[in-house]
């Protein structure tokens, strides 16, 4: 749902992003980020002009990408809300997936 509602540009953006982390053997963290204390969850990073925006993901076996969930970014740090959700969802598709 969150792709559908952003504009081309962004989506653009976050499809360009995606490529990038299909093909290259190590992602910079400007693109992924792994976040701290967290158990293997990460942050795609995305600034269009001045929007920021972040998607969280996870690795399926050391090879899939798993999106979790994305959101426009409004302050520096990135919300407990949000990387509360990403953890409560990464954990409902192990337990799912076991």
């Amino acid at each position: 749902m969150f792709f559908v509602k952003q504009k081309e540009k962004v989506k653009d953006k976050i499809i360009w992003t995606f490529d990038l982390i299909e093909e290259l053997p190590k992602v910079p963290e400007t693109y992924l980020k792994h976040i701290k204390n967290t158990n293997g969850l990460y942050e795609i990073r995305l600034q269009i002009g001045s929007d920021i925006f972040r998607i969280f993901c996870f690795f399926d076996k050391g090879q899939l990408v798993v999106i979790i969930n994305g959101f426009q970014k409004k302050s520096q740090k990135t919300p407990k809300e949000e990387i509360k959700k990403a953890i409560k969802i990464k954990q409902e598709y192990e337990e799912e997936n076991k």
